[in-house]
């Protein structure tokens, strides 16, 4: 995913806010499951929800204002119930990195209740298990 650092997103110092990272590593997230052909929205659909459990990020380099930014993910750890995904910000041009991060989530049902995807939506966690298979080869 790629998108240019806002005016918006930096402080006074014209370097992006730290608290803005957490919220491209969820663009990210959402834009690759979209791409892979199973959008945020049919999860819904199928009361299935993946919110996050933890987040961590840890700063290299600030990203600054109009600097074009490149977030990629991958998913690095898949169990029943949850998943983890790493994450990384780069200068999309130099490659310069700014940001690593981690997240894990749980698989839960509307009311935020566990659920075990394997048994209860087994399609939905095969189609899971195929990006973490994929994203075991990058």
């Amino acid at each position: 995913y790629k998108t240019r650092v806002q005016y918006y997103d930096t402080d006074k110092m014209m370097v992006m806010h730290h608290a803005n990272y957490i919220r491209y590593f969820e663009t990210a997230r959402t834009e690759y499951f979209r791409e892979e052909g199973f959008p945020y929205s049919e999860m819904e659909k199928e009361d299935f929800q993946i919110p996050v459990l933890s987040v961590q990020a840890k700063f290299q380099e600030p990203a600054v204002y109009d600097e074009i930014i490149a977030i990629t993910c991958r998913i690095v750890k898949l169990g029943p119930a949850s998943l983890e995904v790493d994450y990384e910000v780069r200068n999309a041009e130099t490659g310069v990195l700014h940001v690593k991060g981690h997240s894990r989530h749980g698989f839960t049902n509307h009311d935020l209740r566990p659920i075990p995807l394997k048994k209860r939506l087994p399609e939905i966690y095969e189609f899971i298990e195929r990006l973490y298979e994929k994203d075991k080869l990058l």
